[in-house]
């Protein structure tokens, strides 16, 4: 029987990126729809749950993306929301390549260095990306601080993964590199999440801290996130931290996204967000 995997969409166009992963994670038919929320998903979750035999089931999946993760979990929600006994299929949470890049990230960095304890800090921290991470990082028993030009959109990030995780985390506002800087004093781990293209850091801001010990910067597109890290540093030693570029740690969250997909045709009942990927993640390492 055919894998079938629908991809829901929050965007009007289905992502491109996802259906080629996708279909590379052992699916035989990747079909997108762009444009699904919650109001408008309920027939479409009719149709993959009461189509196939439950032996087949394990057979039909669906995978959630878009550009919006908050809009994405909405969704996650709704779908998850219309299963009931054994009327179910996988479904994978990834709006934006949200929990996928950010447990890559994080697993490079557990596995390069102990994270249990240390005060980390994310450079433009309030995004998808970032508010995974800092989930990740604390599940490993960081502290961490989330940083953002203003305020408000750092207490507002604070107050979501509350929310939504029972996490606890600071906030800075740092509206320019200079102040990121100082944001970083005393940090052991620094990872730069904001958007393609913006640099957040100089290497003078944090070549000779006395306290960073690995570094990670998410940004492939020049200007770099963090000036002196390069795209494919992974896990290079950079005036003594260990440092890892957007592409240093790619491979992995490719390599995981193809490995999340693969597994949701293990069985019908499996569901993957943030905690999922990233255990899956730790497993890859290497």
């Amino acid at each position: 029987m055919k894998k079938l995997l629908y991809q829901f969409d929050t965007d009007e166009h289905p992502s491109v990126f996802d259906s080629v992963v996708c279909h590379d994670g052992g699916t035989d038919h990747v079909i997108g729809y762009g444009g699904v929320h919650p109001h408008n998903v309920g027939a479409m979750v009719d149709g993959a749950i009461f189509t196939r035999a439950p032996k087949d089931k394990k057979n039909t999946a669906i995978f959630i993306g878009g550009s919006n993760m908050s809009e994405g979990e909405a969704l996650f929600k709704a779908v998850k929301k219309k299963f009931f006994a054994n009327f179910r299929v996988s479904v994978m949470l990834d709006s934006n390549g949200s929990n996928t890049t950010a447990a890559a990230c994080v697993a490079w960095l557990a596995h390069s260095g102990p994270i249990k304890g240390k005060k980390a800090v994310i450079l433009g921290g309030t995004g998808p990306v970032g508010m995974r991470a800092a989930v990740m990082l604390a599940s490993e028993g960081a502290t961490v601080t989330l940083t953002s030009r203003k305020l408000a959109t750092a207490q507002e990030s604070a107050k979501q993964l509350k929310a939504g995780f029972d996490l606890d985390v600071d906030v800075v506002e740092a509206a320019d590199n200079d102040a990121r800087g100082r944001a970083i004093e005393g940090a052991n781990i620094v990872i730069a999440m904001g958007a393609g293209g913006i640099q957040l850091l100089e290497e003078r801001h944090w070549k000779d801290s006395p306290t960073i010990e690995m570094m990670a910067d998410a940004n492939a597109t020049p200007p770099l996130g963090i000036e002196g890290i390069d795209m494919m540093d992974k896990g290079a030693n950079k005036h003594g931290k260990i440092v890892f570029g957007a592409i240093g740690f790619g491979a992995l969250k490719i390599a995981l996204q193809r490995a999340c997909v693969a597994r949701l045709f293990e069985s019908n009942d499996i569901s993957l967000d943030a905690s999922e990927i990233y255990a899956m993640a730790k497993t890859m390492v290497g």
